[in-house]
Parts: C-alpha cells; sequence; structure tokens
C-alpha cells in the first residue's frame, strides 16, 4: 500500500503535469506566436506636407486571439516592418511614423512573416497661401528647342508656413496654344518651343478639385 508520503508526491506530480499541459496548449510551450492577420490604424491615414502621424498595426493568431506588435526590421514573430511604395510622397519609419513630403497618395504596408497589411496614405498641403515659380523671371528660347538648366522651372507653395516643392502637384498651362508644349507631373518642368516665334504666358496652377487655389505665371518668348 502507497504511504501518505507517496500519494503527496504522486499528486504533486501530477499537479505539475497538469499545469504544464495548460502551459503548453496557452502559449505553445513559451514560442513567440505566429502573426495570422494585420490590420492598420488607423485604416485610412491622412497627414499634411512636411507634418507627421503616427500609424500602429494590430495583429491576431490563426486562433484570433490579439497579438502586441512592435515595429523593427527583422519582420518576423511579433515584429512588424513598415514601408511605403512611394518615398517621393510620404515615408515611414521602422516605428510606424508617417511623414508627408509631397501631396499625393502612397501605399503603406505592414508585414510580419507571411501576414501583410496595406492602406492608401494621403498627403495634403496645409492652407496654401502661395505659388512661386523658380526661376521667376520670363526667359525666351529658339523654336524646336527644349529649355534647359537655368530656364526650366520648379514651382514652390507656402503651406503650413513653410516652403514646398508642388512642381508634380500643380497643373502647368500655356495662354496660347502651340508656342510651347509643357509636361504635367515632371521636376524639372522643362518647355519644349514649337515651330513659329511668338510668345505665351505660362501658368502654374494649384487646385483643388476644380477650383484654383493659387497660382503664379511667367512670359516665355519663343525666338527664331
Amino acid at each position: 500500500m502507497s504511504s501518505p508520503k507517496q500519494k503527496l508526491r504522486l499528486a504533486g506530480a501530477i499537479a505539475a503535469l497538469a499545469t504544464l499541459a495548460v502551459a503548453v496548449s496557452c502559449k505553445g510551450f513559451f514560442v513567440n506566436p505566429t502573426v495570422s492577420t494585420i490590420s492598420i490604424l488607423p485604416p485610412s491615414p491622412s497627414v499634411s506636407v512636411g507634418f507627421t502621424t503616427q500609424l500602429n498595426a494590430a495583429g491576431t493568431d490563426s486562433n484570433g486571439n490579439p497579438i502586441t506588435l512592435t515595429g523593427g526590421t527583422s519582420c518576423t514573430g511579433t515584429t512588424v516592418c513598415w514601408s511605403s511604395d512611394t518615398p517621393s510622397v510620404a515615408t515611414i519609419s521602422t516605428g510606424g511614423t508617417l511623414t508627408g513630403v509631397s501631396a499625393g497618395t502612397s501605399t503603406i504596408t505592414a508585414a510580419s512573416g507571411t501576414a501583410t497589411a496595406t492602406t492608401t496614405a494621403t498627403v495634403t498641403l496645409a492652407s496654401v497661401t502661395m505659388i512661386t515659380l523658380k526661376p521667376n523671371s520670363s526667359f525666351s528660347i529658339p523654336v524646336n528647342t527644349t529649355a534647359t538648366g537655368s530656364q526650366c522651372l520648379e514651382a514652390f507653395a507656402t503651406a503650413g508656413g513653410q516652403q514646398v516643392n508642388v512642381t508634380t502637384s500643380v497643373t502647368w498651362q500655356t495662354g496660347t496654344a502651340g508656342v510651347v508644349t509643357v509636361e504635367n507631373q515632371v521636376d524639372p518642368m522643362c518647355v519644349q518651343a514649337g515651330a513659329t516665334a511668338n510668345s505665351t504666358t505660362l501658368f502654374a496652377q494649384y487646385t483643388s478639385g476644380s477650383t484654383i487655389i493659387n497660382s503664379d505665371s511667367i512670359t516665355v518668348t519663343v525666338t527664331p
């Protein structure tokens, strides 16, 4: 017959095994959980040029249990990696800090293991009070040539109290059709002269929808 001490030892061993079984089932034997899904918060972030906003990644395991994710570079375990597909519009740090670079949109991705999530970040200009062309003086180019060097143009906006390059965000237009050809969404913008000598006003317009918020202009002369 078992002694009382043996019975106590047996009961203690059973209790220890039960505790270990619970630990294994709940914690996976203390191995980092595998991230099954990721969501980005806020889901549709917006930030002004020159400003920042914080993004967060929320994770769940295969059972739907929440997992705390931290930013980093390993992209495994509970570490999530952030990236922006258009850094010229928005950049994002390893910790999830989103910075507006230029007006537009960029796809932001959070990834850990095989789990990924994406969202579209919108970058806007805050309180545009002025558009300035550089150089801001009129110039001339011969027929059938393309402006080069110091004659190519960039547009800057005063937005939120700071100067922001908006060359690829403004709409370039000419006052007299056919004198020069302009190309949008390039930096710098170098006009192409037509085959006829003439002068035209070149406009850089920053718009919101169909409304012109601000603009600047110079005169371009095509010489024989």
